[in-house]
């Protein structure tokens, strides 16, 4: 009650400017107002879409189709058929861009000479390995290098870009040539070795506890199994060595 007066007392001054405004105030809506920005766009031909000015890929199967960008504040979410397709952390500025390269990969893979002046490449290097491979293979093949390259890009994407990364390595620093096939080969001998380490354990033979029976100081004569008692001693016991401590 004493806050109630206290209230009270403390809005007795606002009533007047309340009742002023309350014929302008609107209703409250029905639901919460949404956190994010609402933008429907076209992917287009480059699987890519452009978004508050800035560009993001896509997975190539949208390559034509209308999508929703949701636009929050930290990331970007991207729907097709009410489902969430992919997001990114929302870029900040403007004319940036975010290229995943597992997004184009199948377009590239189907349109090789287009690699050559995409605009946004060097994205398509996950590692500097990567770069390195490909600048071997254009030395080595300068008219099918980026072809080979689009191969091993597409088994990273498709199978592991760890195992990829590690059998370029594996070629550069035994400077062996770096092929597609020999890339797929390694990946492939690679995952062909388990994972987890296999381990056998043997049988235990539980009658083997009963030797710890036939080795005891004292036992018969004692009952309950425990140790006689000489000049005031435990039987079995040492005493401590002390010497040099005073």
């Amino acid at each position: 009650r004493f806050l109630q007066e206290l209230v009270a007392v403390r809005n007795a001054g606002r009533r007047k400017r309340l009742d002023e405004e309350l014929p302008c105030l609107r209703p409250l809506p029905d639901r919460r107002r949404e956190s994010f920005k609402r933008v429907s766009v076209r992917v287009g031909t480059g699987s890519l879409i452009r978004a508050d000015r800035n560009t993001y890929s896509v997975p190539s199967r949208l390559i034509g189709e209308w999508v929703e960008v949701r636009l929050y504040v930290e990331h970007v979410e991207v729907w097709y058929a009410q489902q969430e397709a992919v997001r990114f952390p929302r870029l900040r500025g403007r004319q940036k861009h975010a290229i995943n390269y597992r997004h184009i990969i199948d377009w590239l893979v189907r349109k090789p000479g287009a690699f050559e002046n995409y605009v946004y490449r060097e994205e398509l290097f996950p590692t500097t390995r990567f770069r390195m491979a490909y600048d071997a293979l254009r030395q080595a093949q300068p008219k099918r290098g980026h072809k080979e390259y689009l191969g091993i890009l597409y088994l990273a994407a498709r199978q592991s870009e760890t195992a990829v990364d590690e059998a370029l390595r594996t070629l550069l620093t035994n400077d062996q040539p770096i092929t597609q096939a020999a890339v797929e080969s390694m990946v492939q001998r690679a995952e062909a070795v388990s994972a987890v380490t296999e381990v056998t354990v043997e049988e235990v033979d539980l009658s083997s506890f009963d030797e710890l029976f036939l080795h005891k100081e004292v036992w018969d004569g004692c009952e309950g199994g425990c140790d006689g008692e000489v000049d005031g001693l435990l039987a079995g016991a040492a005493l401590a060595d002390v010497s040099g401590v005073f």
